[in-house]
């Protein structure tokens, strides 16, 4: 989906998430976040790259509020993140954590999607077309009724992708979305990612998927953004990836690698 470059009556739309000057430091000194700045457009999928310890799940983190700024603003949809407004701000950030049994605690799938429309209000009919709404868009629908143990590792990472897309986000946050999934179920939570039309945030280690998924890539290294731009660019420069430490599969050419 292309970014939504105006409103109906021709305002450019407020962004996805705009971060300024983001800075944090955990309770025991350390200094995780260092002035981080991060605007995303309505419909762009931004990846989120870096090392072990630079500070991706701490940012993460201040989109919905479970932590908050030392300094600095995080707004979703031009909305700030502040006590007063986490119930709105939750249900416009959807996280899809990285092991979908962090989500999945409902005897079967229907409940687990329906769960949060449900806390906000919805009922019967209404409730019933959101959750079925949100299992067809990942091809989850007939597996509305089977417990979540009993499904694959992949079914139930996108039931996981359904539970939050049943609230409606204005942003999608995913936490390492490839991780433990067999070719063909990355290939099929590909493809589904990339028919949503949503604005997507994606933590990954995963280079090549990045690649796949997301034209624009921010690397964060040592709390601070330390590069931002266009996937492809980053991807192949070697001396980028090697200063922060993060490295492409052997063999793999982001230049040639079709997009």
């Amino acid at each position: 989906m292309d970014a939504v470059t105006s409103t109906p009556d021709g305002t450019p739309p407020p962004p996805s998430l705009d971060v300024e000057g983001l800075a944090y430091a955990y309770p025991d000194g350390h200094q995780a976040l260092f002035g981080v700045d991060l605007t995303v457009r309505r419909g762009e999928r931004v990846a989120l790259l870096g090392p072990n310890g630079a500070g991706k799940t701490t940012l993460v983190l201040h989109l919905n509020g479970i932590l908050t700024a030392g300094a600095g603003t995080v707004s979703v949809a031009g909305l700030p993140v502040r006590r007063d407004t986490l119930a709105e701000v939750r249900r416009r950030v959807g996280i899809v954590f990285q092991d979908p049994d962090d989500q999945l605690f409902m005897p079967t799938v229907r409940e687990d999607v329906a769960f949060g429309p449900a806390n906000a209000g919805l009922r019967g009919a209404e409730l019933d077309a959101c959750v079925t709404r949100a299992l067809e868009r990942v091809g989850m629908a007939e597996y509305a009724d089977r417990p979540p143990h009993h499904l694959s590792f992949g079914q139930r990472r996108r039931v996981a992708v359904a539970t939050v897309l049943a609230m409606d986000p204005e942003i999608l946050v995913l936490d390492e979305p490839s991780a433990n999934l067999d070719p063909a179920a990355r290939r099929d939570l590909a493809e589904i990612l990339l028919s949503l039309g949503l604005t997507v945030l994606m933590v990954t280690h995963d280079l090549p998927y990045a690649l796949e998924l997301c034209p624009r890539s921010v690397i964060l290294s040592g709390g601070v953004i330390a590069a931002d731009g266009p996937t492809p660019e980053l991807l192949s420069d070697d001396g980028l990836l090697s200063r922060h430490r993060l490295e492409l599969p052997f063999g793999f050419d982001p230049r040639a690698a079709r997009r």
